[in-house]
C-alpha cells in the first residue's frame, strides 16, 4: 500500500502548512497552542500511516486479540512519547529547531487526558505502551470522561477539587468512529415469551442511550506496530424533545440528553449516595456493553457464527472489579442476541475472560446491592441469578453442606452481587500483581476457590514503561547512560544490568550525581513556577507520591516529621542533613479523613517555615494537583522513595518502580513490588522497616493490638499527640487533629494501619538514611544499584509473562 515518507523537510512542509490551513497564520504569527497542535497533528499522520499498516496486517493474520477493560487510563502528555515510540525524537527537533521552534517550549500546551486516577489506570495506560511494543494485538477500552476524576487546588492548606475541563482545546491524538456507535439499555422490565418452543427474553420500556467511540491510536517502538486506545461517549438517541419545547416544558425537552451525558462526565462519581453508587453501575455497564458489542461484530464480520472458536480470536482482560459485568453482559448477547444456549453460552464466556485482582483492602472488592442491579439491569440481573445457581451447584460438590462457605464464595449473597466472585468463578485466569499479593489472594480472599483449582491462580509483578519514565522523563540520566552502556537497554530494560560494574566507577558516580543535581534544579524552578515556593536543591528530596489513603500512611511520614521537628526546637544541640519532604496525592472528595491528613501536612509545613532554625533542616512541600506530567519531573530528581503502606494491603505499587529507575532509595515496608525491589537489589541498597504481612494479618486475626500503649511508652509520639489535642496545629479547629487523634487512639479499631506500631522501627530506618547519605559514595552506589536493577520492572516484561501464561497471542510480524 502507498507510503509517505517523513523526513525532516517534509516535516517542516506539514507543519507549515497546517498552520497555513487550519489557523491562516506564519509561524511568526502562530500562538504556542496553535504550533503545538500543528506538530501534534504533523505525528499523528505519521501515526496513522502506520495504524493503517497495522491494522492490515492483524486483519489478515486473523490471530487473536485482547480487549484490555479498565475504568482508567492515565495517560499523561503523548506527545514525547510518541515521538520516542517512533523514532522520530531528534528528526523533530531539527525540523523544528530550523523553523525557530523550541519542542521543550511547546510541549506544556498538551492538556493531560484526565481519564484516570492513580496506579491503575497509570498501569493501564503502560500496558498499552508494552503491547504495541511487544507487537501484540490489543484494544484498550474505557469511558471518554469529560472531566476526569478533578483538578486539585490547595486553598488555606486545604484540598478544594475543580473540574477538569481536559477537552477545551480539543485532543489531537483522537478521531470519533460513528460507525461504529451502539445502544445501550438501562432500567425497564424483561419480557420472557417462547418462540419456536425457545424462551426469548426482550428487554421493555428502558432507557436506551448511544456509545460513541473515539479512538487514539498507541504506537509500539521501534516497529510498525500500532494497537488503539478505544473510549466511548454518550449521546442520546432523541437528543432534544421538539414537542414537549413547543408545550412550554423546556426541561423535559432536554432530559434524555442530559441523562445520558451525566454518564461520562466524571471518574469515579461520589458513591455515599444511591444517585452516585447507581451512576458508578451504569458507567460500568455502559462501556463493557459497548465493548463487547463491538467485539462481536467484528469477530462475526471474519468468522460469522462460529462462536466455538471466539475464545481463540479474542480475549477480554478484566482490569480489577470494574468491568466484571463484561462476564453477565457477554452471556446476554449470546444467549439473546446471537440464539445460543445458555451451556455453549457460559463455556465460551469463561474460556474469553481473565481477571486480574488489584487490591485486598474489602471497600476496594466492588459489591452492588440487588435491588439497585435489578431495576439498573433487569436482565443482567436474571442472567446473574442463574449464573449464582449453576456456580453454586458446583460448589456444593466440592464443599458439601458447607453452607455459609458457599455463600462467602457465591456471586449473589447477603443482599448483594459480590464482583470479585463473579470474576474468579467465570473467569479462566485470575492473577495478582506481585508475588506477595499472588500468595496473599491464594491463602486467604480466594482461598476456597484456589483450593478448587490453583491452576487458574497466578502472580505477574507489575511494570513499567521505562520508555516514558526514564527515555522521556529522564533525558539527562538517558543519555549518561548511552554514553555509557549503549543504547541496547532502550529496547530491551534488561540491558541495564550493564550498569552494575559502574557503581565503582568513581568517575560515573560524578556523573550521575551531577544528573541528579540538574534534576533537582529542574524540580525546583516548577515548585516556584506553579506554587511560589523556593526550595535548596541542596536539601534531600525525599518524596511520598500515590493516592492518599490510610493504608498507604501520609500520617506515619507527617507524623514522623512532626517528631523531627520538636526534636530541633527542643534540642538546640540537635542537627540533621537537610531533608526536603515532597508529598503529591488526591483525596477522594468524600473521604473526608484524607483530606484532614492533607491539611494536617500543610499546617505542619507553616509551622516548620515560621522557625528559623528547624526551617534550615527541614522543608515540607505538598505539590498541587499531581499529575503524570509533575511525577515525570518528580522521579528524576528524587533521592529517598517512601512506600510505607501496611504490609499486605499494597497490591504492588508501581511508583516504588519509577522512582527506583530513577536512581532514587526506597525506604518501605514488606509490601507489594517492594518485596522483589528488596530481592533485586538485595538488602545493603533498600531500607526495609515494620512488620511484615503475616504479623500484621495476626494481629488483625487476634484483636490484641493496644495503641494506647505506644503512646504511654515513647514520650515523642506522646508529646505530637498531646500537641495535636492541645489545639497546637489548628486552635480554631481542634476537631480536625482530635479526629486524627481518634483514629489512632480510639474506637473498637484504633490504628487500623498500625502507624504507630511501625513509628518505631520507620524512626530506626530514618537514622540509618541520614547516616549513609552523608557517605556520598556510599549513596550513589546505591542510587546507582537502584538504577541498575530497575530492568526487571518493565511493563514490557510483564506483558511477556501475561501474553505466556494468560493471552497466548500470536506476535505481528514487522
Amino acid at each position: 500500500m502507498p507510503t509517505t515518507i517523513f523526513d525532516k523537510e517534509s516535516v517542516k512542509r506539514s507543519i507549515l502548512g497546517k498552520l497555513q490551513r487550519y489557523n491562516g497564520v506564519t509561524i511568526a504569527e502562530a500562538s504556542k497552542q496553535q504550533l503545538y497542535k500543528a506538530v501534534a497533528m504533523t505525528v499523528r499522520d505519521q501515526m496513522m500511516q502506520k495504524w493503517m499498516i497495522s491494522r492490515h496486517a492483524r486483519h489478515e493474520a486473523k490471530g487473536k486479540r485482547v480487549y484490555y477493560l479498565s475504568i482508567e487510563y492515565l495517560l499523561g502528555r503523548l506527545m514525547d512519547c510518541n515521538l520516542i515510540n517512533l523514532c522520530s525524537e531528534d528528526m523533530y527537533k531539527e525540523a523544528l529547531a530550523e523553523l525557530g521552534i523550541d519542542l521543550l517550549s511547546i510541549l506544556p500546551e498538551e492538556p493531560e487526558p484526565a481519564l484516570g486516577n492513580g496506579g491503575l489506570g497509570r498501569l493501564a495506560a503502560c500496558f498499552m505502551d508494552s503491547l504495541a511494543s511487544e507487537q501484540l494485538p490489543a484494544m484498550g477500552c474505557t469511558i471518554r470522561y469529560e472531566y476526569g476524576l478533578f483538578r486539585q487546588k490547595l486553598i488555606d492548606g486545604q484540598q478544594v477539587e475543580m473540574p477538569d475541563d481536559w477537552t477545551r482545546n480539543g485532543n489531537v491524538w483522537e478521531m470519533a468512529v460513528p460507525e461504529d456507535a451502539c445502544q445501550i439499555q438501562f432500567g425497564g422490565y424483561v419480557d420472557e415469551k417462547e418462540v419456536d418452543g425457545r424462551k426469548v427474553f426482550e428487554l421493555k420500556d428502558a432507557y436506551t442511550i448511544e456509545a460513541i467511540p473515539y479512538d487514539m491510536p498507541v504506537v509500539g517502538y521501534q516497529n510498525n506496530c500500532v494497537n488503539t486506545l478505544r473510549t466511548w461517549g454518550a449521546r442520546a438517541i432523541n437528543s432534544f424533545n421538539l414537542r414537549a419545547f413547543g408545550d412550554g416544558d423546556h426541561l423535559k425537552a432536554s432530559e434524555s440528553e442530559h441523562l445520558a451525558g451525566v454518564i461520562t462526565k466524571v471518574l469515579y462519581p461520589e458513591d455515599r449516595h444511591y444517585e452516585g453508587k447507581s451512576l458508578r453501575l451504569k458507567q460500568q455497564y455502559f462501556f463493557v456493553s459497548a465493548t463487547l458489542q463491538y467485539a462481536l461484530k467484528q469477530f462475526k464480520k471474519y468468522y460469522g457464527n462460529n462462536f466455538d472458536i471466539l475464545p481463540d480470536k479474542a480475549v477480554f482482560h478484566i482490569n480489577d472489579t470494574h468491568p466484571a459485568l463484561a462476564i453477565p453482559e457477554m452471556m446476554r448477547l449470546l444467549i439473546d442476541q446471537e440464539g445460543l444456549s445458555w451451556e455453549m453460552a457460559e463455556r465460551i464466556t469463561s474460556r474469553c475472560m481473565a481477571y486480574t485482582n488489584h487490591t485486598v483492602m474489602a471497600e476496594a472488592l466492588e459489591k452492588w446491592p440487588v435491588d439497585m442491579m435489578k431495576s439498573t439491569l433487569p436482565r443482567i440481573y436474571m442472567i446473574l441469578e442463574e449464573l449464582n445457581r449453576r456456580v453454586c451447584e458446583r460448589l456444593f460438590l466440592s464443599y458439601p453442606d458447607q453452607w455459609e462457605r458457599i455463600g462467602h464464595m457465591a456471586i449473589i449473597g447477603y443482599g448483594q452481587v459480590h464482583m470479585a466472585n463473579l470474576c474468579v468463578a467465570l473467569s479462566y485466569s485470575v492473577n495478582g500483581v506481585s508475588q506477595l499479593h499472588g500468595q496473599i489472594l491464594n491463602d486467604t480472599i480466594f482461598h476456597d476457590y484456589y483450593l478448587i483449582n490453583p491452576k487458574k491462580f497466578t502472580a505477574i509483578t507489575n511494570g513499567i514503561t521505562h520508555r516514558r519514565w526514564l527515555l522521556s522523563a529522564n533525558p539527562g540520566l538517558t543519555d549518561l547512560l548511552k554514553e555509557t552502556i549503549g543504547d541496547g537497554f532502550t529496547k530491551d530494560a534488561a540491558k541495564l544490568e550493564d550498569l552494575v560494574p559502574y557503581a565503582d566507577d568513581a568517575a560515573f558516580r560524578e556523573k550521575f550525581d551531577a544528573v541528579k543535581k540538574q534534576n533537582k534544579e529542574r524540580l525546583a524552578k516548577l515548585i516556584m513556577d506553579r506554587q511560589g515556593i523556593k526550595v535548596d536543591p541542596e536539601f534531600i528530596f525525599d518524596a511520598q507520591s500515590k493516592r492518599l489513603h490510610e493504608y498507604k500512611r501520609q500520617l506515619l511520614n507527617a507524623l514522623h516529621i512532626n517528631v523531627l521537628f520538636n526534636r530541633i526546637c527542643d534540642d538546640p544541640s540537635f542537627t540533621m542533613p537537610p531533608r526536603l519532604f515532597l508529598f503529591g496525592a488526591k483525596a477522594a472528595p468524600g473521604y473526608w479523613l484524607a483530606k484532614q491528613i492533607i491539611r494536617y501536612i500543610n499546617e505542619l509545613a507553616k509551622k516548620i517555615d515560621a522557625h528559623p532554625r528547624a526551617s534550615k533542616m527541614l522543608k515540607i512541600v505538598y505539590i498541587e494537583n499531581y499529575d503524570v506530567s509533575t511525577a515525570e519531573v518528580l522521579m528524576p530528581a528524587t533521592e529517598i522513595s517512601q512506600q510505607l503502606s501496611t504490609a499486605g494491603k499494597e497490591a504492588s505499587g508501581t511508583g516504588n518502580m519509577k522512582f527506583m529507575m530513577n536512581g532514587a532509595v526506597t525506604l518501605g515496608t514488606m509490601d507489594g513490588a517492594n518485596v522483589e525491589i528488596y530481592e533485586q537489589v538485595g538488602e545493603d541498597n533498600i531500607y526495609i522497616f515494620g512488620m511484615r504481612a503475616d504479623t500484621v494479618e495476626n494481629l488483625y486475626r487476634e484483636g490484641t493490638y493496644r495503641p494506647g500503649s505506644i503512646v504511654e511508652n515513647n514520650a515523642e509520639i506522646r508529646k505530637v499527640m498531646e500537641q495535636w489535642q492541645a489545639g497546637w496545629i489548628l486552635p480554631d479547629e481542634s476537631y480536625v487533629m482530635n479526629a486524627l487523634r481518634g483514629s489512632l487512639l480510639e474506637g473498637a479499631v484504633a490504628d487500623p494501619y498500625f502507624v504507630l506500631k511501625d513509628f518505631g522501627s520507620y524512626s530506626m530506618a530514618n537514622l540509618r538514611i541520614m547516616e549513609d547519605y552523608q557517605n556520598r559514595d556510599k549513596w550513589l552506589k546505591m542510587s546507582i544499584i537502584n538504577t541498575a536493577k530497575s530492568g526487571f520492572f518493565s511493563s514490557d516484561r510483564t506483558i511477556r509473562e501475561y501474553n505466556e501464561r494468560v493471552w497466548r497471542i500470536q506476535k505481528l510480524e514487522g
